[in-house]
């Protein structure tokens, strides 16, 4: 909604009344002074009139440490939901910015804050993904190249982006991707025979999942680890 219309539709003020405070330099946007009527807000915005808010609501963005068995969803009629290990007046409004199949574990963050979650989702974004993956074979050695050139997936006719993997033992390794393909991670390592067997997060972005965080806790985001998508 333009700034201008957002004034005009206080029962207080008229169209004409908002374009004469936007012009007399009386209204805050964000704590600066604007005379442009057609500057965009939302919900988070703070808009005050000669110093009384308007509106001021804050966003809320949260880690949460998924335990396994919890589906990365806000609603559903068989099982226990993200949301719900939140409390309950918390809660309201938030979604999943990438979101980890049921069995697999770690970091999920959540915001009722739309434009910053689009922007941890968006493909084109390329935002980074780190997961620490166990399997139930030794590693076999063509897996790290084979990941590096990306692994052909004919259901959908795509190859997937370059994978980083680091080996960590003979079963475990970390892996960097960029993608968040319908289970991409199982179905590479598929191709090779071999079951993961876990699968946990630890770090979108700059976020890094808190180890202070037992299984099923959360906590706001720091202001830097918030920056550090809008700035990208």
């Amino acid at each position: 909604m333009r700034l201008d219309r957002f004034l005009a539709n206080q029962p207080q003020y008229s169209r004409r009344r908002a374009n004469e405070l936007l012009a007399a330099g009386r209204v805050e946007l964000d704590d600066q002074p604007v005379h442009d009527g057609t500057l965009k807000v939302d919900r988070f915005s703070r808009i005050a009139v000669d110093g009384q808010l308007l509106q001021q609501r804050q966003a809320r963005y949260f880690m949460l440490n998924k335990p396994a068995g919890i589906l990365s969803a806000t609603r559903d009629d068989q099982h226990r939901c993200a949301t719900e290990l939140i409390e309950p007046h918390e809660r309201d409004g938030l979604h999943i910015a990438g979101r980890l199949d049921r069995a697999s574990t770690g970091l999920l963050l959540l915001s009722d804050d739309g434009s910053w979650t689009r922007v941890l989702t968006e493909p084109d974004k390329a935002i980074e993904k780190i997961y620490r993956v166990e399997t139930a074979n030794p590693i076999d050695p063509q897996t790290q190249a084979s990941f590096a050139e990306g692994i052909y997936f004919s259901y959908e006719g795509i190859t997937t982006k370059p994978v980083k993997l680091e080996q960590l033992s003979e079963r475990c390794v970390r892996l960097t991707l960029t993608e968040g393909r319908y289970h991409q991670i199982k179905r590479m390592f598929g191709r090779f025979r071999n079951p993961v067997l876990a699968l946990h997060r630890e770090q979108i972005g700059a976020i890094r999942l808190d180890p202070e965080l037992s299984p099923g806790q959360y906590r706001p985001l720091t202001a830097t680890e918030i920056n550090s998508v809008i700035c990208r």
